[in-house]
């Protein structure tokens, strides 16, 4: 057995028995809490909405395991089973030409994927979210927003993919410096699109009409020095009783956007204060240093892969005959994920330093008290459990537990 392939076999084993064993850690810890409301929530929560996060937890943990154990079968059907290998050599017995088999090969590896994970979609939205309330989609609506995500991939990704292998195939050993330059860019201009020409898609926007909420906003707005190109609220409810709230954009394309089912459920002082929460990420730059990270990792990735394609136990270790830019490309966003797991403590950390600077200049701009409410209302309505295992958090949480959070906004005045 080559040494590319038992390294591959190794990280495949790891990856997936550290997931299953955080995600049995986060099963057992829920669990053990369910029958009991945390002291500083039992005011806040009942014990049935309580336990109804817990068993929503569950539930999604376990089809997250079932997820990662059809991952494996997958990946290793890609590689070591010869599916990308055959996929290939279907496509260059098209004798397309070099760029035009890569795309071929990529867009072909994207719907083949896309129509395994349907299925899982599918269930996870009109099984898991439905049993538990929270889905209001139909099956018009999910087979529609599909389509749409297929017609995207296809407008943007070709051209996109075309330049990408372009530059790999004619920039010498440099290539990965010029497509990183122009993957940064494109990111960048997806960042800006984004709000106006995508979302709208999906969604409909409309501004914010309630006069007094609007003018709290305003007010909010202008003590922070924010400007903004609207304040929308998204018909978040046409698919999922979920509520949030985000902002999205970058420069004068800058929104800031309510789900119409969180404002169903907060008061304007509630309201306000998540707002201050968002443009807390504004005015800490953590946007800023997320691109910047983005730019660092995304350099670092292309380097490495620079430096794989060079290998030729890279693609006959992952069970592929033929080396080629594509191929390298392929194999190696499918290999990286087992590598990139054990950063992911550290991606969350950050995350969630991030989340508690936010949270102390809403407590500054607006209210910790109303921030509170407006959290544990949160927690309750979108069933997030408030015990989860510290472990499995620390690997999977972008935000810091319940119980941590409430307890730091406490300190700040709540």
């Amino acid at each position: 057995m080559q040494l590319v392939t038992t390294i591959f076999i190794t990280a495949i084993i790891l990856a997936y028995l550290l997931e299953t064993w955080l995600d049995r850690r986060q099963i057992s810890h829920v669990m053990a809490h369910r029958d009991q409301v945390p002291g500083e929530f039992s005011d806040r929560v009942s014990l049935e909405e309580h336990q109804k996060a817990a068993d929503y937890t569950v539930v999604r943990t376990r089809f997250g395991m079932l997820n990662h154990f059809i991952g494996v079968i997958i990946l290793l059907g890609w590689t070591l089973a010869g599916g990308l290998d055959a996929l290939d050599t279907a496509w260059r017995g098209q004798e397309l030409g070099p760029l035009l088999t890569g795309i071929a090969v990529i867009l072909s590896v994207l719907l083949i994927s896309s129509l395994i994970e349907l299925p899982l979609a599918a269930y996870r939205v009109f099984n898991i979210e439905q049993r538990f309330g929270f889905n209001n989609s139909t099956w018009k609506l999910f087979l529609g927003d599909t389509l749409k995500q297929a017609i995207l991939t296809l407008l943007i990704g070709v051209p996109l993919l075309w330049v990408i292998l372009w530059l790999m195939q004619h920039m010498g050993d440099m290539w990965w410096l010029y497509v990183w330059t122009v993957w940064m860019g494109f990111s960048l201009l997806m960042l800006w699109a984004y709000p106006a020409f995508i979302a709208p898609l999906f969604n409909k926007f409309a501004p914010l009409e309630n006069s007094e909420l609007k003018e709290r906003i305003e007010n909010l707005l202008q003590r922070c020095g924010f400007k903004t190109n609207g304040i929308f609220i998204m018909d978040g409810s046409r698919r999922t009783s979920h509520g949030n709230a985000y902002f999205t954009g970058l420069g004068k394309n800058k929104r800031i956007v309510f789900f119409d089912t969180l404002l169903k459920s907060l008061e304007a002082g509630e309201t306000e204060a998540v707002l201050a929460h968002e443009l807390g990420h504004f005015k800490r730059k953590h946007i800023q240093k997320r691109i910047i990270t983005m730019f660092i990792t995304s350099l670092i990735g292309l380097g490495i892969l620079g430096w794989l394609m060079q290998q030729p136990s890279f693609y006959s270790g992952l069970g592929v005959s033929q080396p080629s830019q594509y191929i390298a490309l392929v194999l190696f966003m499918m290999v990286a994920p087992l590598f990139s797991i054990y950063l992911q403590p550290l991606s969350a950390f950050f995350s969630r330093k991030h989340e508690f600077e936010a949270d102390e200049f809403a407590a500054q701009q607006s209210s910790a008290t109303h921030l509170i409410q407006a959290l544990v209302k949160l927690y309750r309505e979108n069933a997030s459990t408030l015990t989860p295992d510290p472990l499995y958090s620390s690997f999977h949480d972008s935000h810091p537990p319940a119980p941590v959070r409430i307890a730091h906004l406490v300190a700040k005045g709540g």
